[in-house]
């Protein structure tokens, strides 16, 4: 009885999640979400029935989804749907004796369907969230490892603390200039290769037994017999020239938002604030093996942070997205600092 009980205050919790997340959101997204609610409801029931008379009084959900509430009722987004997703995934009921078959199907079911929703979220954000991600590990790490390395070969600390700071202007800057350049050519490609919207009106002048309108269609994608049957419907007055869209080349239409100012701005603030933890220590006086460790630790923490909101984001598990953030950028500054003993006991 405890268990089902435990289990009936578990769907209660998810279906208040569910209901949280509907209020902040409108249209098909409120209405899958408040489909979700209500299939909660269905397994309330299943373990209220079990238990009858013995419910007794209302049981908290496990700490997991009481967090989704908490998220939930204070932020509403994506973070909160791969959470969930995570959550549906982690259902018990296919290993219990007492949850039906059917049951342990809706939690799959249920799982697909928040994956879903949450990837909308994903796709809506993957673009500026990689530029901050890429740039924030990027100024922690090279900064890191340039702070190592050349305090490794025994220069004093007020060259380590010059050294971290051109390293952050330098990164941030060529960070900032590269994405610029980056946007800006990627928006030109796009604007070479979108069709051009006046091309209708060469029709009247086409004559109208030998013309390469059908080319035209095979080049966006149509095979040989569709080209030559839809440049007939044109030419008769049907369709206009441009009714095929041309094949899209392989771009993430997520990846080609924003002006290039704008990426070069982010890029630049996102590489300079991960390339200024490393700096703290040093910039705060502390000197020799204490001001290493803080710094490194510094970035562990950090490194510890954006790898566990990667893993949030993807569905995966945020300690293990963690660990690995920590020991790439770990065993790149690793590597630098055993270079720099090495020069600076060369050079001695």
């Amino acid at each position: 009885m405890r268990r089902w009980r435990q289990h009936l205050a578990d769907e209660r919790a998810e279906a208040a999640v569910y209901r949280d997340l509907a209020g902040r959101r409108s249209g098909e997204e409120r209405e899958i979400l408040l489909g979700l609610a209500d299939a909660e409801g269905r397994h309330e029931a299943h373990w209220l029935g079990l238990l009858g008379p013995h419910a007794g009084r209302p049981l908290r959900g496990d700490v997991r989804t009481r967090l989704l509430g908490l998220l939930a009722r204070r932020f509403g987004s994506v973070f909160v749907l791969a959470l969930a997703q995570r959550a549906e995934g982690r259902s018990p009921y296919a290993d219990d004796p007492d949850a039906t078959s059917t049951m342990a199907a809706d939690e799959r079911l249920h799982e697909e369907v928040v994956r879903s929703l949450a990837t909308r979220g994903r796709n809506r954000l993957s673009g500026s969230f990689r530029a901050a991600v890429f740039g924030a590990n990027d100024g922690l790490v090279s900064n890191l490892s340039l702070i190592l390395g050349v305090g490794a070969s025994g220069v004093p600390t007020h060259v380590i603390l010059l050294t971290g700071l051109a390293g952050l202007l330098a990164g941030a800057l060529s960070m900032g200039a590269g994405e610029y350049v980056s946007v800006r050519s990627q928006r030109e490609l796009l604007a070479a290769s979108t069709p051009d919207p006046q091309a209708h009106t060469i029709l009247p002048e086409l004559d109208v037994n030998e013309n390469e309108l059908a080319l035209l269609y095979r080049s966006r994608g149509m095979s040989a017999e569709e080209a030559e049957a839809h440049a007939v419907e044109v030419l008769a007055g049907r369709g206009t020239v441009a009714s095929v869209p041309a094949v899209a080349a392989d771009v993430d239409e997520h990846e080609a938002v924003g002006t290039g100012l704008g990426a070069a701005v982010s890029s630049f603030c996102f590489f300079a604030s991960g390339a200024a933890v490393p700096v703290l220590p040093y910039l705060f006086g502390m000197q020799g093996r204490p001001a290493v460790l803080v710094s490194a630790g510094l970035v562990g923490i950090t490194l510890l942070a954006t790898g566990a909101i990667v893993g949030l984001l993807s569905g995966a598990s945020p300690l293990a997205r963690g660990l690995r953030q920590l020991l790439i950028g770990y065993g790149a500054a690793a590597v630098t600092y055993l270079l720099g003993l090495l020069i600076g006991g060369a050079t001695a």
